[in-house]
């Protein structure tokens, strides 16, 4: 099982007149640097390109049934949206430390919400009784084709906007965005570098990928970084085996380069980014540092993927003033 660029094109028919084409910000920075701003997609993330593929994929007589998924905010708005758009009921299994603006956005959008505690195990136990109970569709967070293929989209939109691009930089949780821009990116600029950033201390992604297998972290690892959207224990098979095949390496960076990239966005180009999304801008700058990586840019246009922009106002604040 696998998904490719036909798949793509055809999640980007289905969802054509539901989600936004998000535009390419050209950034105030040395060089050719854009932004893919997924935070002003509907629900604030790139997530509801994904939710909303999977809903417009089901037969008539499944979907009617509704929808469970479980999450730690982004996905969870957007298959709320996404179900709402069809008329169909929804639960979401929220684990706890979520931001509550998310939690808030979930239930105005008409979705029934369970929480949970924060581990992986919890939210996929009480979303598997749901699903037993009540005959729902479980929406995978991101280890799914049509989830997969659904983020895809915003890569087939960068190489259509940006047909020269010569790096895409790209936040990592559980793999599916970076699975589906990277399959994109890679099928139409094959020369094109396809680059993963993860928070040092949610590191398990870039830790897989030089084990050559997926590595689960612990819970309460990967709940210390500041980057809620990127707290997966793990990404998914699907995800990791596209990623061996398609991305070109990865980076991590500290809760410092994530607050400050996330401050930088908000006063150098006004844009309203949650840390999550400000994770490609703190890889870049890591990238373009004088410390050695493992990888290095192609000269010519990069792109950073922001994922979301969904932050609590409190926070956004203190960040600001910090």
């Amino acid at each position: 099982m696998s998904v490719k660029l036909p798949e793509i094109h055809c999640a980007a028919n289905r969802i054509a007149n539901a989600a936004l084409r998000t535009p390419l910000v050209k950034l105030p920075l040395m060089g050719d640097v854009y932004a893919k701003a997924e935070n002003l997609q509907k629900t604030g993330s790139f997530k509801y390109r994904g939710a909303y593929n999977f809903l417009g994929s089901l037969s008539p007589d499944k979907r009617e049934l509704g929808v469970v998924a479980h999450s730690s905010g982004n996905h969870a708005q957007a298959v709320a949206l996404a179900a709402k758009s069809f008329g169909v009921p929804a639960t979401l299994v929220i684990p706890e430390g979520a931001p509550e603006i998310k939690i808030r956005k979930t239930i105005e959008h008409g979705a029934e919400v369970l929480r949970c505690k924060n581990t992986r195990a919890d939210r996929t136990r009480i979303a598997k009784e749901v699903v037993e109970a009540t005959g729902q569709v479980l929406i995978p967070p991101f280890e799914h084709p049509w989830v997969i293929a659904g983020q895809g989209t915003a890569g087939i939109e960068i190489v259509e906007d940006l047909p020269g691009v010569s790096n895409v930089i790209v936040c990592v949780g559980g793999g599916g965005l970076i699975a589906g821009i990277s399959t994109a990116v890679k099928s139409i600029c094959p020369k094109a570098k396809v680059i993963g950033v993860e928070p040092e201390l949610a590191g398990d992604a870039a830790q897989s990928f030089e084990a050559g297998a997926p590595i689960e972290w612990r819970a309460e690892d990967v709940t210390r970084t500041i980057a809620d959207g990127v707290r997966t224990q793990r990404v998914g098979d699907l995800n990791f085996s596209i990623m061996q095949n398609h991305v070109d390496g990865f980076v991590t960076v500290t809760e410092d380069d994530i607050l400050l990239a996330t401050r930088w966005y908000a006063l150098e180009a006004h844009l309203m980014v949650e840390p999550t999304g400000a994770l490609a801008l703190a890889g870049y700058h890591k990238l373009m540092s004088d410390i050695p990586q493992n990888i290095t840019l192609n000269a010519g246009p990069t792109v950073l993927l922001i994922s979301g922009g969904n932050i609590e106002p409190e926070l956004m604040a203190k960040i600001i003033q910090s």
